[in-house]
């Protein structure tokens, strides 16, 4: 079962992070969702305190959230997904539709993606935790293959401690280094989904292009695609307010 932090009442809102990330990222932003829905937020499997297994792919973390759905009585959902949780969002979206009541997903296509987290994996195998490295140890190990400081404190985010003086990531490394080809993978050609479906992308962000429109309309004819100006890849993370009232507006 996946771990999930659960706040408010009304219509559920599931909530899935992207690679690397886990539920608390969203903390400040499922708080301000659950005013008005009932928001869950994800952590999807080898990602914070969810179940670590060989197996990976959106196929099998479809499963997952449709499992989770299942034992929590959750039907007519909102999801929204970012990065890897929006391509996990669109799948669910396709092989459930039933289920999902509106999808929105933050800056990612379903296209194909080729792999670009090789720089950020060398920096997080980097770091050797039988020495037992401190917090800022670590942080200098990642910061000759992580020069962005911004990257460098979310994957810090993922630090805990096992026990007293012994660190250690809460995703499973080893997994991501023998399946990253998994996170670029694109959505099955025949896959549509014919409810209301927001994109909103990045205006400074390159992973949703105006030249992706056309294979988005294929796969999600109800769609709309909106922008935040002046923000990457984090979107949600640079400008949680207008990302706030953009999904809020829309789940109207």
């Amino acid at each position: 079962m996946l771990y999930s932090k659960i706040e408010g009442s009304g219509q559920p809102l599931l909530i899935l992070h992207g690679f690397l990330g886990m539920s608390d990222n969203w903390k400040t932003l499922a708080t301000q969702f659950a005013t008005q829905f009932e928001a869950h937020a994800l952590d999807l499997r080898n990602h914070g305190r969810s179940l670590q297994s060989e197996e990976f792919s959106y196929e099998v973390m479809v499963q997952d959230v449709f499992e989770y759905c299942q034992a929590h009585n959750l039907g007519n959902i909102n999801i929204i997904g970012h990065s890897m949780g929006g391509k996990v969002a669109m799948l669910l979206a396709a092989r459930y539709p039933e289920l999902v009541r509106k999808l929105i997903v933050a800056d990612i296509g379903p296209k194909f993606y080729p792999q670009h987290h090789q720089e950020i994996l060398a920096g997080l195998n980097a770091v050797d935790f039988s020495i037992k490295p401190s917090r800022s140890d670590v942080e200098e190990i990642m910061r000759k293959f992580i020069p962005d400081f911004g990257t460098r404190q979310f994957l810090m985010k993922n630090l805990f401690w096992v026990e007293p003086g012994q660190l250690a990531f809460r995703f499973n490394l080893a997994v991501f280094n023998n399946k990253l080809d998994e996170i670029g993978v694109a959505l099955p050609e025949d896959l549509v989904f014919n409810k209301s479906t927001l994109f909103i992308r990045g205006g400074n962000s390159n992973y949703i292009l105006d030249s992706d429109f056309e294979n988005i309309k294929k796969h999600f004819p109800d769609s709309t695609i909106e922008a935040i100006p002046n923000v990457g890849h984090w979107l949600h993370a640079e400008k949680p307010t207008e990302f706030f009232n953009i999904v809020t507006a829309f789940l109207k």
